[in-house]
């Protein structure tokens, strides 16, 4: 025992994970959450600590950083309740070499905490022992990134040969119980799956067949796993119990309706983060023929003409500013586009497939934009000292050299809306290809059309400067073909203060989300809470 630690108080963390409950009997004894307690306990009491808490993470693999006990011991540990961590060994703190830095040889030492490991000899007090602890460190790294490996390679040849790997099989069908990575047809929702494909390819569009199917009561396919018995969530939380337009434009695409086991489209970025990303069509797993069909190949093959034939892109111009920008005040859907006599709108999407289950929320694009606007001058009036920008702003002066500069710019804008262009037409082939799905098709579009403009308008504004400079005469008005004085200083900053016109850019980068309600009855105002970056 050293000097003075006697009567210090001491922060037990245990963690057991499922590899370790895989193991014979023995070994799983011995590395028991009650034998590491016991272990633990024992080793505190004979150093004469006081146990201040025990902190258990049951089924937790060691790369986990979101463990719920070992969140707890973080917090108690940087708010000073104790002086030790004791652990049996490192790797049963952490895996990651990362996280050893940055705890157990950064923020511990700051925080005044002791870490220690009674079956690895690793204490932090012992200076001596640091180069032992980051061997330890990097010994468990590789182990995580070797396991990771091993895994991966198992489930893409799994893949490969079409068994399905995913902890919930697709709505429509069911685990096979007789046969480990087969499917069968789960009679009751396939019923609703033929249902869907036979309304599409007679004429109904994806929100009516949504609508027909909440009408009818029919749970979704969240919901439907939940009545029977699966613990399943979507990504995100949007457990809604209603059918929606991208519930029935996924089924439409779905490629295992047709007795084709399709797997990875979506894949990790690393061992060390659950996050996924999409996967171009290309890395696909596809194996042809692995299960019964719900749906046969004429109606597929009709329903996927229909869908070809459907698929309009956004126009450019305004619309799409907004886009991913949007909620429902009341029900907090993500607001969809639509268009009417020329207009365009945004409405709740929960409202338009079940009048019943929300209000709805409904504005124009234009009108939005115009609250935006007033918004943002009413803040840079209330926020921004334009007496102060106006002395401190610096016009620039004409120079000989103007000419060939602006020719470069107009040269370099031309090249990127030109590069825009082709990126729209690659943009097209990859959608008909079927490598990447609608939605990212049209988002991607709109952002290149949105930046094409943003190049044309730059193009346009450069090429009146580089006449104006060869004339030596001031840009004349297309209204009154009269010649008017340079911008002030005060006029400059007024001009770009006005945020007119809104652009993406500006949302993007002052707009967090903003939520809209109905038309107050009786009026012409619509309720909206815009929530600033700022």
């Amino acid at each position: 025992m050293r000097n003075g630690d006697f009567g210090m108080k001491a922060a037990v963390y245990c963690r057991l994970s499922e590899e370790d409950r895989d193991k014979s009997c023995a070994a799983l004894e011995s590395s028991s959450i009650q034998n590491q307690k016991s272990l633990l306990l024992e080793y505190a009491a004979e150093q004469g600590w006081e146990i201040y808490d025990v902190y258990s993470d049951d089924n937790r693999t060691g790369s986990d950083r979101n463990r719920p006990e070992f969140l707890r011991l973080l917090k108690d540990a940087e708010a000073g309740r104790f002086d030790i961590i004791l652990c049996k060994t490192q790797s049963r703190f952490t895996r990651e070499m990362e996280l050893v830095e940055k705890y157990i040889h950064g923020l511990f030492p700051s925080w005044g905490i002791r870490f220690v490991g009674v079956v690895d000899n690793v204490d932090t007090a012992d200076k001596g022992n640091k180069k032992s602890r980051q061997i330890n460190g990097l010994i468990n790294e590789w182990y995580l990134e070797d396991m990771s490996e091993n895994i991966r390679s198992v489930l893409t040849n799994r893949r490969i040969n079409g068994f399905h790997i995913g902890s919930f099989a697709l709505y429509g069908y069911m685990k096979d119980p007789r046969r480990k990575g087969h499917l069968v047809v789960d009679e009751e929702a396939a019923s609703v799956v033929r249902e869907v494909f036979s309304l599409y390819s007679r004429g109904f569009g994806k929100t009516a067949i949504a609508r027909i199917l909440n009408e009818r009561g029919i749970p979704n396919p969240t919901e439907y796993k939940r009545l029977k018995g699966l613990r399943y969530k979507q990504p995100g939380n949007r457990n809604s119990t209603l059918w929606k337009y991208s519930a029935i434009s996924d089924m439409l695409k779905n490629e295992i309706y047709i007795g084709n086991m399709v797997q990875g489209k979506h894949g990790s970025i690393s061992y060390k983060t659950k996050k996924n990303r999409s996967r171009p069509r290309s890395e696909w797993y596809i194996a042809e023929g692995t299960h019964e069909p719900i749906i046969d190949r004429e109606l597929w093959d009709r329903v996927q003409i229909l869908l070809a034939r459907r698929s309009k892109p956004f126009s450019s111009g305004t619309v799409g500013i907004f886009s991913g920008k949007t909620r429902c005040l009341y029900c907090g859907s993500s607001l969809r586009s639509s268009k009417s006599r020329g207009r365009h709108y945004l409405q709740c999407s929960t409202h338009h497939v079940s009048a019943e289950a929300c209000p709805g929320a409904f504005i124009s694009t234009d009108k939005l934009e115009e609250i935006v606007k007033n918004e943002l001058v009413l803040l840079s009036s209330k926020y921004l000292d334009i007496d102060r920008l106006e002395h401190e702003i610096k016009l620039p002066e004409a120079c000989p050299g103007d000419g060939e500069f602006l020719k470069a710019v107009i040269s370099s804008q031309l090249n990127k809306a030109s590069e825009c262009t082709e990126a729209i037409r690659e943009l097209y082939i990859d959608k008909t290809k079927g490598l990447i799905s609608d939605r990212d098709y049209y988002e991607i579009y709109e952002h290149l059309c949105s930046e094409r403009l943003r190049l044309e308008q730059a193009v346009s504004e450069a090429g009146k400067q580089l006449n104006s400079a060869r004339t030596g005469h001031v840009i004349q008005s297309e209204d009154t073909e009269k010649e008017t004085e340079a911008l002030s200083p005060r006029d400059t900053v007024e001009k770009y203060l006005t945020f007119d016109p809104l652009t993406r850019d500006a949302v993007e980068t002052l707009i967090d989300f903003i939520s809209v309600g109905k038309r107050i009855a009786g009026t012409r105002d619509v309720p909206l809470e815009i929530h600033w970056k700022f």
